[in-house]
């Protein structure tokens, strides 16, 4: 059975291009491909391409070959197209200016709450931590920056996956698996499915003790902006009381909404 279209007519690429008035047509067309080639896990046929772009073969086919040719995207054996490794580079770039341009945000979190603040976003099928301000007691949560960890254990990875349908965030914890971290670890998927229906109710996700003994994170998605990312508080079970967890969550959806506008602004 074939794979159905990843895009309606109207969001076409040539709706889009239509859309961005002062741009080259080839290169928007190339970057709306490539926006659908990610939209679909990375991997696509030609005849999707076609099928979620509205533009005919032979300019996809030639724009792919451009691509293709400069290391943007690869052709795999079973002749679908894969994005390419040229592009690491460029999200690692995209990635440090992203973590300067929180920051400010994540610094006045740490000052209203006095806990580390992070931000997260979802690169694949894990959850990769791209900017830090650590809380300035002398016992707080420390997250090396590019660290890579698996969703399900993770406040800003349920907050995450909450944002997506739910069959495709419980086939993202298939892919991965879900072993358990502590002996708080969700390890089943209907489980995980409730939880991730707590978090679409209440607007924030929890990591209970869940990915590190001891420690509590409470974890709000950045909704709108131009990546999937989360912003989270953590902290030692101690100070991050359930009190404590009732009194941050608006001020940390302030700020992930604050966030949202700073990065739109500056796409």
């Amino acid at each position: 059975m074939g794979a159905p279209p990843l895009a309606t007519p109207q969001t076409t690429a040539d709706s889009e291009v239509r859309n961005r008035s002062g741009g080259v047509q080839s290169l928007d067309r190339a970057f709306a491909l490539l926006e659908i080639m990610a939209d679909a896990g990375g991997e696509i046929s030609l005849s999707q391409l076609a099928g979620s772009s509205g533009l005919p073969l032979p300019t996809i086919h030639r724009i792919i070959r451009t691509l293709v040719g400069n290391g943007y995207v690869r052709q795999l054996p079973s002749r679908r197209y894969a994005l390419g490794p040229r592009l690491i580079g460029l999200g690692e770039s995209a990635s440090r200016m992203l973590g300067t341009w929180a920051r400010p945000h994540l610094a006045e979190l740490v000052e209203q709450l006095g806990e580390t603040a992070n931000l997260a976003m979802l690169d694949g099928d894990k959850v990769v931590y791209v900017a830090q301000v650590p809380s300035p007691h002398a016992m707080r949560m420390f997250t090396e920056v590019g660290r890579r960890v698996l969703p399900h254990s993770a406040g800003v990875g349920k907050a995450l996956l909450a944002q997506l349908p739910e069959n495709e965030a419980l086939a993202t914890v298939r892919r991965t698996g879900m072993p358990a971290a502590t002996d708080r670890t969700i390890t089943t998927h209907d489980e995980f499915a409730t939880e991730l229906d707590r978090i679409r109710e209440r607007g924030y996700a929890i990591d209970d003790g869940e990915q590190e003994i001891g420690v509590r994170c409470l974890a709000v998605p950045v909704r709108g902006g131009p990546a999937m990312m989360a912003v989270s508080i953590s902290g030692p079970e101690a100070r991050v009381s359930w009190d404590f967890v009732e009194r941050a969550a608006p001020i940390v959806q302030r700020s992930a909404a604050s966030l949202a506008v700073d990065l739109n602004n500056q796409s």
